[in-house]
Parts: C-alpha cells; structure tokens; sequence
C-alpha cells in the first residue's frame, strides 16, 4: 500500500513539472513565431560571403529580436549549381542574397522566384549584380538579369550597361547624399567613411528610376578614369516589393562600425520594423578576404 501511495505522489509530482514545462515553453514558443524570419542566401566565389552573414545572423537573433536561417553553396562557394536548403524562403519574410554568378536548378531558382513573386522585401550585397551565370540560350538565361529584376541594378557583369568596377588596388569614400541624409536606414550612419571595397560603376543607367540613392561611392587609386557612384539604393522592384541593395561588402567593409549600422538598420527597414533606437555595438566580424580560390574539395 505504502509503495501504491509513493507511485501515486511521485506520478502527480511529474505531471507538475510537466504541466509547469508545457505552461512555460508555450509563450516562448509564440513569441519566436512572432519574430521575424530572415533567410540568408550565400554563395558569391570571392568576399566570403558565407563568412560573414552568418556573424550578422548570430547578432540579429542575439539583439535585434530576430530569427535567421543561413543557406550557403554546398560544398562550398565555389559550387555554382547547388544551395541546399531554399524551401526555407517559403516561411521567410525577408530575404537577404549574396550571389555571384550561380548556375542553379530549375527546381532551386523556382523557390527563389516564388519568394519574389510574393513581394516580399529583399536585401542585396555586391556582386548579386550579377548573381546568376547561364549560358546563352539556357532555359533560366533571363535570370542572368536577376540584379535588374530584384534590386533595380544593372542586368549582369558588363553587357549593354558596362557594368565594371574600378580595380582591386583601388578603395572608395563613401559619403551619404545630402537629400537622404534623415532617412532611417542612415541612422548612426557617419557622414563620410572609407572601405575597402573597389567601387562598382552601376551609372549612367542604373539603379533605375524609382530608386532612392542613399550613399555615393568614390573611388581611391582607380585604374581606369573613373566617375562617383551610388553605393547603397533602396526602392521598389519588379515583383512590388521593396529592397535595400548596396555595392559594398568586402568582408573589411564588414567590420567598419558605420556599414555594420547601416546594413542592420537596413534589414529593419525592410522586415518592416523600425530602426533600433539602441545600437548593441560594434559586431566582432574580422573574416578575411580569401579572393577566388580553388575549391578545397578538387585539391
């Protein structure tokens, strides 16, 4: 009897417990649903991409009240044709894309598509410019023009629109447009900073009309004449959604406290929230720039 009774207690002792876990694990479990969902798609041969946005992911879920998902090129950012794990986008409320030349499925750019085709925003770092890379002729060839399409940037590398940069020898000052200077995105921003990225040239044309230019770009030591370029644009694309796009992001561009706030107050800015009121400080990044380099897997 006396072993009836400690059974009975210590079965109503665990039901506690449980009902106490299940109470306390419920509103934790409504309370990351509620928070944004951030998609981060990685996969660019040269600027360690795949190095630095999963650091910016960390700091966003750390302080900023964020979830994040990091997709890279498999098995590593060379590897053109294969970024496992797109279905995420399906959930995710923002997309943010590092892409350089990739050749990917049908069945992989379709996940890409749908997201755009939602309106949903969409953040761009660089060289997803020219993110996508078919041959002439190829079934997704028009993606090629994904920067155009996405980001109001010109349609691919060089082309009808020339799109070049400066040389790798060279830097660029960067300084905010005076006309933009009280927009939330630039909050914190300093007024003049200098990163090492080499500058894009995106004009005459491009970013196209219905773009805001926030920051323009002059580049330093340039190996060819060379003329001063919006750096960071924001506006609406082709699908209705809205977009933050910036040319820089050398990874260090990445530890520069003044790019750091503005690509944090950009991803605010297009998950529809508002520009922290608190900067959480400097993010600790310190990845280096491996350039293009042969994959480790074919060594």
């Amino acid at each position: 009897m006396k072993k009836l009774k400690n059974l009975k207690y210590l079965f109503l002792l665990s039901y506690f417990f449980i009902a106490v876990s299940c109470a306390n694990a419920q509103p934790k479990a409504k309370a990351n649903a509620k928070k944004p969902l951030i998609v981060f798609v990685a996969g660019d041969h040269e600027y360690s991409g795949e190095g630095t946005l999963p650091l910016l992911a960390a700091e966003l879920e750390k302080n900023y009240g964020f979830r994040t998902k990091v997709l890279n090129a498999y098995p590593d950012q060379n590897a053109e044709e294969n970024i496992p794990g797109l279905e995420a986008l399906k959930e995710a409320d923002l997309a943010v894309f590092f892409l350089r030349w990739r050749r990917l499925p049908a069945d992989q750019v379709k996940h890409i598509e749908d997201y755009l085709k939602t309106g949903k925003p969409v953040v761009g770092f660089r060289t997803t410019t020219h993110a996508f890379n078919y041959p002439k002729g190829h079934e997704l060839e028009k993606w090629n023009a994904f920067g155009e399409m996405a980001f109001n940037s010109p349609p691919g590398w060089g082309g009808a629109a020339k799109h070049t940069h400066y040389g790798h020898n060279s830097s660029t000052d960067v300084t905010i447009i005076p006309e933009a200077a009280k927009n939330p995105i630039l909050t914190g921003v300093d007024n003049k900073f200098h990163v090492r990225s080499w500058l894009y040239r995106v004009l005459p044309d491009y970013p196209t009309k219905g773009s805001t230019w926030l920051l323009m770009g002059h580049a330093v030591n340039p190996d060819k004449a060379a003329i001063d370029n919006p750096v960071a644009w924001t506006g609406k694309n082709s699908f209705g959604g809205n977009f933050f796009m910036t040319t820089l992001g050398h990874p260090e561009d990445f530890d520069l406290e003044p790019f750091q706030r503005l690509v944090v107050n950009s991803i605010h800015w297009a998950a529809g929230k508002p520009v922290p009121k608190k900067w959480a400080g400097k993010i600790q990044m310190n990845v280096p720039y491996h350039g293009i380099q042969t994959s480790k897997s074919s060594k």
